[in-house]
């Protein structure tokens, strides 16, 4: 019997990363090929010279959809469309004819003129819309590209602007709103801060990374810059001999992918801080992944190369010297926020305040800065929790600040559920969402409040409208994540997915089989589960060690 040759196997070349470094230079994706067809900075002299004066139809769709987004725009959701579309209409028919434009605040750092100038914009430009964001931008609506050279010229003249707010770039680089003020921070990171903006933001060095790219800079002991999930953080620490520098983290992220951030295990002083920025983005430049875009985040090559190499590659082909080792951060506060009157350095006080999920408007924006030029300095800072503090107040004026602020429902004391809620964008303007998160948090917090008079445990509840993440809902307590779900009429109606549980820099939230809420039901799952958490819990104990060790009904 005569037996058939088998044919040796054949080998696959392994597919490339899209790495520069490694010569995967063509473009590997649409997103990559627009980016070498033109740097996105370009995109500034056609808004200014031609789309603002021809109108929206003539903007280039590879502008529109792609190039736009470094100068912190993006076309805003077209009201009526429901969130089972999300996804399965082509952008020109998701497309309004509006703008969403992100004002870059660097460190959360506002002057009065600044503030005013912003309160103005919303006014003028934007239907008086404002939110402030959980990276301390203002994000206003309903812009029109023929108002965007106005509003640029505005903002630029009192020291702000929109570059790389958005897009394949640095984008703001948070820092602690108390930076410099705060009576018990560490170190002052605004020098640094300033630094790696004014050299390196705006520059074509970095204008086309493989995806957004995002830096935290803080000296807080709280820890309030989330450092656990950025591309690249700078924590401030104190090393053995007493020096005051920055521990590094590098490769954090959340989206559908969540990893935490890992430490290299270095000592930054203060003016190394600049080079090493430079070194990791750089690195992420040249070794970031680009084939594709599920994969093109600094976290996926940390998570296959490890802190190790990456301190090795750092050193050896980016900084050319060794960094110390360094000592690890303290643990970060239980509240990382700065709602509240608390002292500040120079004797003064600063008072932390909590607007609706960070939902504000022009008008209110004004009336913020009035009252802080009449009992501060006029100086404002945002946070990344979606709040704003008001700076430099002398203690005979904080109370007389914090009846000022109650009147216009802006509260200093809020209970657990305003102080520690937040949602993304969500339907109302998001191309991205499938369910409302604003109001729907709103009536959430308005109606815990409620329910739940004297409950003062902290709680963080987050609340998303797609599996993207932009309001952190894996590291929360109770985090939430908007999708369509069945009722118990069969009807498909807007629901979440919920995750409990999480919990910055140790676990992300807690996915429990089959646990989903809709929305109309929503206010009775969180009611519940939450008195559940405050009959069960043992003193001192927070809700994620609650969830870790409850069982599996309660949570439901």
């Amino acid at each position: 019997m005569r037996t058939r040759a088998v044919p040796p196997a054949i080998k696959r070349k392994k597919k490339g990363e899209g790495q520069w470094a490694l010569g995967y230079r063509e473009p590997l994706n649409k997103n990559e090929e627009n980016k070498k067809n033109d740097d996105g900075l370009n995109v500034r002299r056609r808004i200014i010279d031609v789309y603002s004066k021809a109108g929206f139809d003539s903007i280039d769709p590879a502008d529109l959809r792609g190039r736009f987004r470094w100068f912190g725009l993006y076309t805003q959701r077209r009201p009526g469309i429901d969130g089972g579309k999300t996804g399965a209409l082509p952008d020109e028919e998701l497309d309004d004819r509006y703008f969403m434009m992100r004002i870059r605040i660097d460190g959360g750092q506002l002057s009065g003129a600044q503030l005013s100038t912003i309160a103005d914009i919303s006014t003028r430009y934007a239907r008086g819309t404002a939110d402030i964001t959980d990276r301390q931008n203002v994000q206003l609506h309903w812009v029109r590209i023929e108002d965007v050279p106005a509003i640029w010229e505005a903002l630029e003249a009192v020291g702000l602007h929109t570059m790389e707010a958005c897009g394949d770039t640095p984008r703001t680089i948070i820092g602690c709103p108390l930076a410099g003020i705060a009576a018990d921070e560490i170190i002052d990171a605004t020098p640094q801060l300033r630094d790696i903006h004014d050299r390196y933001i705006g520059s074509p060095e970095f204008s086309n990374l493989p995806r957004k790219f995002k830096t935290a800079l803080s000296g807080c002991t709280s820890h309030c810059t989330v450092h656990e999930i950025n591309d690249i953080a700078f924590v401030g620490v104190v090393n053995e001999a007493g020096e005051t520098g920055y521990q590094l983290f590098v490769g954090g992220g959340l989206s559908t992918n969540p990893m935490f951030a890992k430490s290299l295990g270095v000592f930054v002083k203060p003016e190394q801080a600049h080079e090493v920025w430079h070194g990791v983005t750089s690195i992420f430049r040249d070794y970031g992944y680009r084939r594709l875009r599920s994969r093109a985040r600094l976290k996926f090559l940390m998570n296959d190369w490890g802190p190790e190499k990456f301190r090795e590659v750092l050193e050896k082909e980016y900084l050319g010297y060794a960094l110390p080792d360094g000592p690890e951060p303290d643990a970060p506060n239980e509240r990382r926020d700065h709602v509240g009157i608390h002292p500040q350095q120079d004797g003064n006080f600063y008072v932390g305040f909590a607007p609706r999920v960070g939902r504000v408007n022009g008008e209110l924006l004004g009336a913020i800065g009035e009252l802080a030029a009449r009992y501060g300095s006029g100086r404002v800072r945002t946070t990344i929790e979606q709040k704003l503090v008001i700076l430099d107040v002398p203690a005979d004026n904080t109370e007389a600040l914090a009846d000022a602020l109650a009147e216009h429902d802006l509260q200093v004391r809020p209970s657990t559920f305003r102080r520690q809620m937040m949602a993304c964008t969500g339907i109302e303007y998001c191309k991205l969402a499938i369910v409302e998160t604003k109001q729907r948090s709103m009536d959430l917090m308005d109606e815990l409040e409620k329910r739940l008079p004297d409950f003062d445990q902290p709680l963080t509840i987050n609340v998303n409208g797609c599996p993207n993440a932009c309001a952190r809902i894996q590291v929360a307590d109770i985090g939430l994540k908007g999708q369509l779900v069945v009722d118990e009429n069969g009807d498909q109606v807007e629901g979440f997915q919920i995750h409990l549980g999480g919990q910055l820099g140790a676990t992300f939230g807690k996915k429990v089989r089959g646990l989903k809420t809709t929305s109309a039901g929503l206010t009775d799952y969180v009611e519940r589960v939450v008195r559940r958490f405050d009959e069960q819990r043992t003193d001192g104990e927070r809700f994620a060690d609650w969830v870790r060790r409850a069982d599996e009904a309660d949570l439901k």
